[in-house]
């Protein structure tokens, strides 16, 4: 159920994608990125992804860690602040590779490129100094959806083009003026630092960081292993919106706890991390589901490598 469900969200926002661009709008143009060649010998680009124990993005994680990883080009490390469980919004827990300390002391040269989610606290100065001292040793700064909060407190986006969530936006412009905000972009490359819109550029964003790192070919053969046609980076932020229905939907969902449901999620070694992402995220927005992700043992390996937490099943709750 898990992998049909996010193969209907990868056929919608596919065909999506490609009735708006043009053919020759097909590729995205990445000359804009600065990624400098890998550091310290290494062969192939590191990337660090992190995590806030305290709250951090579904989507915004699993699914640029996912789509790297399965494009077979570059090293991914997820980084988390602490060690311990990172809380995962708005569902699931894992366990991030290492920890910030732990990754300077085995790579003092740093990461080639560092992958910044959306987090519950934008503004953790342990998260702004690490993030700053990484750009400093000359990383790519990559923020997915809403991690243009956390990279604007670190001062990272000052004097750039940048773009965010649709909801986000108004309040960043007023906050961070000396960022230049924009709405029409799905993601935004300006020299060595790349921002996204919302949850679902995470998908051809990433798409497009594979392309820069690795080439069109490995950014097409890996679109193509996740049924996507299309990365482009056209985007209308003028038509998401709130409106009076969306609102009473969320509030009378969410008041209604009479009818919330929670759902146990089976998970076995070798599980999809992107399908099951993806597939979380919009069963918990409808505030009136939970997920909690069952298996045996303490964690759960993905396919990819994402270390998962779970709990023993529930006798007598239903299975998502």
């Amino acid at each position: 159920m898990v992998a049909l469900f996010a193969c209907m969200q990868f056929c919608a926002w596919a065909w999506g994608a490609s009735t708006q661009a043009p053919a020759e709008r097909m590729l995205p143009d990445t000359r804009a990125l600065t990624v400098s060649a890998p550091k310290d010998g290494r062969k192939r680009p590191l990337v660090a992804i992190v995590a806030d124990n305290a709250g951090t993005e579904t989507t915004d994680f699993i699914v640029p860690y996912s789509i790297l990883k399965a494009s077979g080009a570059v090293d991914v490390v997820a980084v988390s602040v602490d060690a311990g469980p990172v809380e995962l919004m708005p569902a699931l827990r894992m366990l991030a590779d290492t920890t910030f300390d732990r990754f300077d002391a085995a790579i003092p040269a740093g990461a080639d490129v560092v992958i910044v989610p959306a987090m519950h606290r934008a503004d953790r100065p342990a998260v702004s100094a690490w993030l700053q001292k990484q750009a400093a040793a000359g990383a790519t700064m990559v923020a997915i959806c809403d991690g243009a909060k956390v990279l604007a407190h670190a001062g990272l986006l000052r004097h750039r083009t940048a773009t965010s969530h649709w909801y986000s936006r108004d309040g960043l412009r007023r906050q961070f003026a000396d960022t230049t905000w924009v709405d029409d972009r799905r993601y935004v490359m300006d020299g060595s630092v790349m921002t996204t819109s919302g949850v679902s550029a995470s998908i051809p964003a990433s798409l497009a960081l594979v392309s820069v790192l690795a080439g069109p070919a490995t950014a097409r053969d890996t679109a193509r292993s996740i049924g996507v046609q299309a990365w482009n980076d056209e985007h209308d932020g003028s038509r998401y919106g709130l409106t009076a229905r969306t609102v009473v939907a969320a509030l009378t969902n969410r008041v209604a706890f009479w009818r919330h449901e929670t759902f146990d999620l089976p998970l076995e070694p070798g599980f999809d991390e992107l399908s099951v992402a993806l597939s979380v995220d919009a069963w918990v927005r409808t505030w009136r589901s939970d997920v909690v992700a069952t298996g045996e043992g303490r964690e759960v390996v993905s396919r990819h490598g994402l270390r998962l937490l779970t709990r023993p099943a529930s006798i007598g709750r239903a299975r998502a």
